[in-house]
């Protein structure tokens, strides 16, 4: 724990206010030809008033010109410093799936694909349904059940998304992802990033070519992509280190699996926005904490469908009612990356953000959106600082020092 944490822990106190983080993942963007971005150019009257009450700013995830993924990206809005706790993305998965995760074992986030010889033509197989997906991992979990000793636990997850955990001796998390991250590109095939790590990317290598044997035909599914090798790591949890009873909404395994490695408990989010919204009211009194998490902002940036990310800010708004008809004492609107689409793809760009509360100095801004923020009274912050803000605004944090 740093000095940081350590200090804010200590000067935390309970007094019962509630506080909501609603995360709209990959926010933040660029400037399509007219001149605006996806935040901007949407139709957003609702954020927009939220706005004229608030103050503003960016986050700055991880560091300048550092592009964040989305572990680092959440665990930073959870204030965490992203350099200091490094958590691997098939790990959250796992958690997020409910799999059961042992010491020593190694688990990875899997994407179905599609490949042409050994040239990836599809990195996410179309985005195949969940249900075709389950499928696909019932047929591969029927025939691959362990390589060269090394037993294997298969766990669909949403749409194209899998997890593979893998239990044996002499396993180790330190393996460069078997995904070049690219289409029309040949495999790029697992790497030990250590020598203590051979025995595990070999391990890797062959599981996605046993893969590849059993799916020989299908379409479009018919190989697979691993990230993020890691095994589960000792975090701190938000309710020892602030006294917040913390509650996760969200829809995609990932991020309940973030959620749930810092103490979160996770609460049924339901299917479609409109249930995720819901499900705030319906746990409210349960918890003074409230994570809400948005995911199709950032697979429309991801797809380069700029029209469709700004649709999706537009629906967002539309449900904002939900949670500010509960009144609560903060309540903050963020990203935690930016995915421009005219990028496709994660980018190093600050993420506009705002915090509402009764302690704001209200009357500066009239909109949400990159230009407003960066006029913002907060200005540029480390994403970690954003958790001793919300406290703050609560009234959570004593006075430091005499």
């Amino acid at each position: 724990m740093n000095k940081r944490m350590e200090m804010l822990k200590n000067l935390s106190v309970e007094n019962g206010c509630k506080m909501v983080l609603l995360v709209m993942d990959g926010l933040g963007g660029l400037p399509d030809s007219r001149g605006k971005t996806e935040l901007e150019a949407a139709h957003s009257p609702n954020l927009d008033s939220l706005a004229e009450r608030s103050e503003l700013g960016f986050l700055r995830m991880v560091d300048v010109g550092i592009t964040p993924g989305s572990g680092p990206g959440h665990l930073s809005l959870f204030g965490y410093d992203p350099y200091e706790y490094i958590v691997g993305r098939g790990i959250l998965e796992a958690c997020g799936v409910g799999a059961k995760v042992s010491r020593g074992d190694i688990c990875t986030r899997g994407n179905f694909c599609t490949c042409d010889g050994d040239l990836i033509t599809d990195r996410r197989a179309g985005r195949i349904p969940t249900e075709q997906s389950a499928r696909v991992v019932e047929k591969l979990a029927a025939n691959i059940k362990e390589i060269e000793d090394v037993k294997i636990t298969f766990y669909p997850g949403m749409e194209h998304r899998f997890v593979a955990v893998f239990s044996g001796e002499g396993l180790d998390e330190r393996v460069h992802d078997a995904d070049p991250q690219k289409e029309g590109v040949p495999m790029l095939w697992a790497s030990a990033l250590a020598p203590e790590a051979s025995r595990m990317a070999d391990i890797a290598n062959k599981f996605i070519k046993r893969v590849q044997e059993v799916l020989k035909g299908d379409k479009p599914a018919n190989s697979c992509l691993l990230r993020g090798f890691s095994s589960a790591p000792n975090i701190p949890h938000l309710g020892e280190l602030y006294g917040i009873k913390a509650a996760a909404l969200a829809t995609y395994p990932m991020y309940r699996g973030l959620a749930s490695l810092v103490g979160m408990e996770i609460e049924d989010a339901g299917k479609t926005l409109e249930d995720l919204f819901d499900s705030v009211k319906k746990c409210w009194d349960r918890h003074n904490y409230f994570y809400v998490h948005v995911k199709y902002t950032d697979s429309r940036g991801e797809d380069g469908k700029f029209d469709e990310k700004v649709k999706v800010i537009e629906q967002v708004d539309s449900l904002l009612p939900k949670i500010t008809a509960l009144n609560p004492d903060v309540l903050v609107v963020t990203g935690d990356h930016s995915t421009p689409a005219i990028m496709k793809g994660h980018s190093w760009h600050d993420v506009p953000f705002m915090i509402s509360s009764n302690k704001c100095r209200f009357g500066l801004h009239k909109t949400f959106g990159e230009n407003e923020c960066r006029f913002g009274t907060i200005g540029h912050i480390s994403g970690h600082k954003l958790i001793g803000l919300m406290l703050a605004h609560a009234e959570k944090l004593n006075k430091y020092g005499a």
